[in-house]
């Protein structure tokens, strides 16, 4: 087996940005369902942080890293819908892509349009297929239409302002919070219809001041704790929390018997990779997002750059809340 080479970052235990260690690794021929891919530009994404803390238990030592974008170099047995030379970006399971080389799972890699850039293809895929998941198959009892009110925190985000955009697309009336009013103002001008500093007012006042006292459809929840139990008061009867990260630390344990007090409510925890286990199913929600790129109608926002050796810095960055939009590691 002829072996390549590359650079990756490993952590050896869980902990803070400085077990990020840059390392070289042997990289191989692919297996069977599987491709070899070299990086052009890689994703940062909340999960990283999660993974790399503990929050989510990862055995060790682990290569971090859910998204990238690059150029196919190989493919295994079985592999049919990618060939060698193939620009491709994908958004997956099992981590690694925090590297310049590696062999992977070829079902969630998908061919890159060529009107999308590597850089593009790489801070697009996770948060881009999450969006999509969000605002096209997480809804509400009898869906959500045209005019229809959604919550969405964390707005001026990658996620958030992808679906900033997205539900202007669709006619929702979204209304984002953030934690400044720099922040509120980008939201804002990536298609929120409404804007909450949650830094300096009362979110659910507010909200209920918005909707004349109805409550949202939906409230799609990436921050956890500090906005959990608070989202569902901005719920009218019968709406929907759709709970998809923890940036501030796990919710608490709730009691069944409040979603009943406060209007019969529904609660969802959400993750994409229980929407990609398919290649059908990641292609699906692939071709939806890359036409929302094409069209304009969605812009990738990438206001981070960091080289793959600056990693720690990146993840300080991210968590510190200091980022907009999308963060890249470049190579």
């Amino acid at each position: 087996m002829t072996l390549t080479t590359s650079h990756a970052i490993h952590i050896d235990q869980h902990g803070g940005p400085e077990e990020l260690k840059l390392v070289q690794v042997q990289v191989g021929e692919p297996g069977p369902g599987e491709i070899r891919i070299r990086h052009k530009a890689i994703g940062l994404n909340y999960i990283d942080v999660y993974q790399r803390s503990g929050l989510y238990p990862m055995a060790m030592p682990v290569q971090l890293g859910m998204e990238a974008a690059g150029v196919v170099e190989a493919v295994g047995a079985g592999v049919t819908h990618l060939q060698p030379g193939d620009r491709a970006a994908y958004a997956s399971q099992p981590p690694g892509s925090y590297c310049e080389l590696r062999v992977m799972p070829a079902k969630c890699v998908c061919k890159l349009p060529d009107a999308i850039s590597f850089e593009t293809g790489a801070a697009m895929m996770l948060k881009g297929l999450t969006v999509q998941y969000l605002l096209r198959r997480t809804l509400p009892q009898g869906g959500l239409q045209a005019g229809d009110f959604v919550l969405f925190h964390a707005a001026a985000g990658g996620v958030g302002l992808i679906a900033c955009q997205w539900a202007r697309a669709l006619g929702l009336q979204l209304i984002g919070t953030a934690g400044s009013d720099e922040k509120c103002a980008l939201a804002k001008a990536h298609g929120a219809a409404f804007v909450i500093n949650y830094a300096t007012e009362d979110f659910v006042a507010r909200v209920k001041d918005i909707t004349a006292g109805q409550g949202v459809k939906v409230v799609y929840d990436s921050v956890g704790k500090d906005t959990f139990e608070r989202s569902l008061d901005c719920l009218r009867p019968f709406g929907l929390l759709a709970s998809f990260g923890n940036a501030s630390g796990p919710v608490a344990p709730m009691s069944p018997g409040i979603l009943g007090a406060k209007g019969s409510l529904y609660v969802t925890r959400q993750t994409l990779f229980n929407h990609i286990t398919t290649r059908e199913s990641t292609q699906a929600m692939a071709d939806e997002l890359f036409d929302m790129v094409v069209s304009g109608k969605v812009e990738i926002r990438i206001d981070q750059r960091f080289a793959l050796a600056d990693v720690a810095q990146a993840h300080r960055s991210l968590e510190a809340r200091k980022t907009t939009g999308c963060t890249i590691l470049t190579l």
